[in-house]
């Protein structure tokens, strides 16, 4: 008999569903309620894993507890939300997403698990993989955007970071993939809504994310809050039993969102917690993250027949069997939260320095009529807005352990990078309110520069959970002060620190330039200083579609055709009369300082089969006068098929470093079987034809090359 069955054949049921029972540290709070002091329950076995706690001494007095002091001796799950660093703290994922570089995603995922396993953490609550295509939704921030390819891409990197080679590995934790599924598709971009979405967008745009991150190797996978077409995520046995345990054989922990199991009474799907804990074990829960619902609902569900003994030992051994991976049984301690000594400063330097890199390639240029980057010699730049000096906002959500006053802010770069320049400073307004009295003593200030600095967005609280917004303009006063600094007819950069896109077209008409620079974390102001200056030439693309207006929400790249699209002279097709169909940023858009081109785009042969590889090229020339980096999108269309496609899909991206005039040969390859999709039944589904394939530095349709190739069923 194994470790984990003599455990389990030694247990009580009381200490069988403390394995199942996560309780909080207390540390931090992210739901409606905190547990008390929880020594006593560590030591009676009624709870195996905790959230909200780091910090090497707390976590080793409470491991202590757990392993010394319980009749069994388990070590405790540690858990906490990492969505974008520990201590430091990179940009937000979606601002990451940015990049389009996966090294860099698992680095930083990398770095963070490394302060968080030193902390006593074992396990994180991400990476978060839904695909949002409605900003509205506070949480879109949290993720890489409106795309299935991407987000698998981010899925696999973020993976690969945090659990490293060997989870035993003592900078490794276990990540958890969320919020399986389809959260992002929340009704009205309100946060916890219904979702209602068909089952071949499920299978289209909403799972395959999550089937890269256990392609990879997750650990464990966190349902969502909401319900998905009438059912809770948290007791969906089709997607959690039959998709994630059948279809994708996934073998490891199922965690429940805060609270989720108790709110399936609130949902309507359970008289009480005996009934809602039955249907949350059977649909595949193994861990009840702080609603009580299984501690206090299995034992009754027991006794009536609604769930037996084997179901809990089923998922009592897989959360055995994660601790058992993690190397909890060998030392408890062994995640360096037994360790006091701090990192070395060599190792601090660098994780400052991946987080100033990371922040550098999220940066996504919007507009640029030539005012950046910022000409040599300016006299005297005017700083103003309520985003420019406001340290503790530039982490923005989930930044629980690091410490807010680390950040440097947007003022601080540009006088750390511009010391023969005369900066001057000017808040104007606050983020919210209505209050701008201020407003004319910061236009006195930009009255005498050669330059203004917009520094205008969101405070970090208005992204991420429980933050879905309805308008999304700026908030306050600041589109009052904008607006005034706009009317003293100098050049004026618009910086815009946000965890989504802003609907601002009246900005982007007037403003010289504009700057998507979301939140960046602890290098934000060194990080836009470099790009400002030029001493980082841009690289970020957006990986979502920027709408113009609310009205056009839900928007994204990868629509289906209609049998009207949009035709200008056309009054009876797909438009609107009050604004109009094309977004204000393209999926992919992004600007730099060099001028990149493509020609030549080619097949390696026209006619391949479904078991061949598909090879593709195209020239990329840099026909600008500084060194610089291009990001090349390849897109396919099934042209005709059973089951009308999306006019654009993406298959592919890569990135490109040239030097001033130099030019080179990008090559794509990918199998032919990637172009299959759920058929008429929803089963995988190829069907040989005719493929459009483009490539282009965004999804813009009118600027892309495209190409036609015929796939066969075999060659």
């Amino acid at each position: 008999m194994d470790q984990i069955a003599k455990l389990i054949a030694a247990m009580t049921l009381e200490e069988k569903i403390g394995q199942l029972t996560m309780a909080s540290g207390g540390y931090a709070v992210t739901g409606p309620e905190v547990s008390a002091d929880i020594s006593a329950d560590v030591r009676a076995g009624r709870v195996g894993a905790l959230l909200n706690l780091w910090g090497a001494e707390a976590v080793r007095a409470i491991q202590r507890t757990a392993v010394a002091d319980s009749r069994l001796g388990i070590p405790l799950l540690i858990g906490l939300d990492v969505l974008h660093g520990h201590r430091t703290i990179f940009p937000i994922p979606l601002g990451e997403a940015c990049a389009f570089d996966p090294e860099l995603w698992t680095a930083t995922a990398g770095a963070a698990a490394a302060e968080a396993a030193r902390d006593g953490v074992s396990m994180v609550f991400a990476p978060m993989l839904d695909v949002a295509r409605d900003p509205r939704w506070g949480r879109i921030s949290e993720g890489a955007g409106e795309d299935p390819y991407v987000a698998g891409e981010f899925a696999k990197a973020k993976v690969r970071g945090f659990q490293g080679e060997d989870l035993a590995l003592p900078d490794a934790v276990a990540a958890t993939a969320k919020h399986f599924c389809a959260y992002g598709a929340a009704l009205a971009g309100r946060d916890y809504a219904s979702a209602d979405v068909s089952e071949r967008t499920l299978r289209e745009v909403y799972l395959p994310p999550f089937a890269a991150a256990l392609g990879a190797g997750c650990a464990a996978v966190m349902p969502a809050f909401m319900d998905l077409s009438g059912v809770p995520m948290t007791a969906h046995h089709a997607l959690l039993r039959g998709w994630l345990r059948g279809e994708q054989r996934f073998e490891g922990v199922i965690v429940s969102d805060y609270n989720a199991i108790a709110e399936l009474l609130r949902h309507g799907v359970a008289a009480n917690l005996c009934e809602a804990a039955a249907l949350a074990l059977a649909a595949g829960v193994d861990i009840d993250m702080m609603s009580d619902g299984f501690r206090k609902g299995l034992p009754q569900a027991l006794a009536e027949g609604r769930v037996s003994v084997e179901d809990i030992n089923a998922s009592v051994r897989r959360v055995l069997t994660l601790k058992q991976r993690l190397g909890l049984f060998d030392d408890a301690f062994r995640r360096k939260g037994g360790d006091d000594r701090e990192p070395a400063e060599a190792a601090r330097e660098s994780v400052r320095e991946l987080a100033l890199t990371a922040a550098q390639r999220s940066i996504v240029v919007l507009t640029n009529d030539g005012v950046l980057p910022l000409p040599a010699g300016l006299g005297k730049i005017a700083v103003i807005g309520p985003l420019a000096d406001a340290r503790r906002e530039m982490d923005g959500p989930w930044a629980m352990a690091a410490d807010r006053d680390d950040c440097v802010t947007i003022l601080e770069g540009l006088k750390g990078a511009l010391p023969g320049t005369e900066i001057v400073f000017a808040e104007g307004v606050a983020i919210d309110g209505e209050e701008e009295s201020r407003i004319a003593a910061a236009l006195e200030i930009c009255r005498g520069a050669d330059i203004v600095l917009l520094c205008l967005g969101e405070a970090a609280a208005m992204s991420g959970e429980a933050a879905s917004r309805a308008c999304l303009g700026l908030p306050g006063r600041q589109e009052a002060l904008a607006r005034a600094a706009f009317s003293l007819g100098k050049p004026v950069v618009a910086l815009l620190s946000s965890g989504r896109p802003l609907t601002l077209p009246w900005l982007f008409e007037r403003a010289s330039a504009a700057v998507a620079t979301w939140f960046l974390g602890t290098e934000v102001g060194n990080a836009i200083a470099d790009v400002l200056t030029g001493r980082f030439n841009p690289v970020g693309r957006l990986p979502v579609t920027w709408p113009r207006a609310v009205g056009q929400i839900p928007i994204f790249y990868a629509a289906r055709p209609s049998g009207r699209p949009f035709d200008p002279i056309d009054p009876y097709t797909s438009k609107y009369l009050d604004c109009s169909v094309e977004p204000q940023f393209y999926f992919g858009h992004g600007l730099s300082y060099s001028r990149f081109a493509l020609s030549n785009f080619a097949a390696l042969q026209q006619r391949v089969g479904i078991g061949d590889v598909i090879r593709l090229s195209v020239d990329v020339v840099n026909e600008g006068s500084i060194e610089g980096e291009a990001t090349v999108f390849l897109f396919a269309r099934d042209i005709v098929a059973s089951v009308a496609r999306p006019v654009l899909e993406l298959k592919r991206f890569a990135k490109i470093a040239l030097g001033a005039g130099e030019r080179d040969v990008l090559d794509f390859d990918f199998p032919a079987a990637e172009l299959s999709f759920p058929g008429l039944d929803l089963q995988p589904c190829f069907e040989p034809g005719a493929f459009e394939f483009s490539v282009g530095f965004s999804a813009n349709p009118k600027a892309l090359m495209t190409l036609r190739l015929e796939v066969v069923a075999g060659i």
